[in-house]
């Protein structure tokens, strides 16, 4: 019985739709450039706060929105990936602000539930293209600045992408201890 909810719960995830337009590989990183479709999401900003305690809480309160907490009473389904926007300081660490975000599953696109959680924004997107890069484990603020580091790097100076801001995604819930897939995206000029 557990394990079907469990099943139930992980076959829910929804993925955020995008279109692999090519692959890359360069100083043993592998890479994509991809176009992600638009639409509307649930962002939450937090500031004042180190990354991953920001990203925690913000990621909290979007579960809680997208589970129920809305004023249509209703649990939406999860999405993924969660996306927390970090915007990187000049030596490369990340400032403390951070804006999570969750696109609203495709039934909901129309007329998304309004958040009980007045800091819960509803913003629509246009789709972008980003160069994306993927790796393991439970990632921390260390893990998503090494792989900026390195996604940069095999990028070198040919790429225009946007500097100041970068998107930190985690698709896996906290309970899953394999087979993580987290990755970072720079958004292309």
């Amino acid at each position: 019985m557990l394990g079907m909810i469990k099943n139930s719960l992980l076959s829910t995830v929804e993925a955020w739709p995008y279109q692999v337009l090519s692959k890359g590989e360069k100083e043993q990183l592998s890479y994509e450039e991809r176009a992600c479709e638009g639409g509307r999401f649930a962002v939450v900003e937090v500031l004042g706060k180190p990354f991953d305690e920001a990203s925690k809480e913000g990621v909290l309160k979007l579960l809680k929105y997208v589970g129920g907490t809305n004023d249509k009473g209703i649990g939406m389904g999860m999405t993924a990936p969660v996306s927390i926007t970090a915007f990187p300081a000049e030596d490369g660490a990340l400032q403390q602000k951070v804006k999570v975000s969750l696109r609203i599953p495709s039934q909901f696109q129309a007329n998304p539930p309004c958040p009980s959680d007045e800091s819960i924004k509803i913003e629509e997107r246009q789709g972008m293209t980003i160069y994306s890069t993927q790796f393991g484990g439970y990632a921390k603020e260390t893990d998503y600045v090494n792989y900026a580091a390195k996604l940069k790097s095999a990028l070198g100076s040919e790429a225009a992408y946007h500097k100041d801001f970068y998107f930190c995604n985690g698709y896996d819930p906290p309970m899953k201890p394999y087979g993580r897939r987290n990755e970072v995206w720079f958004v292309k000029e």
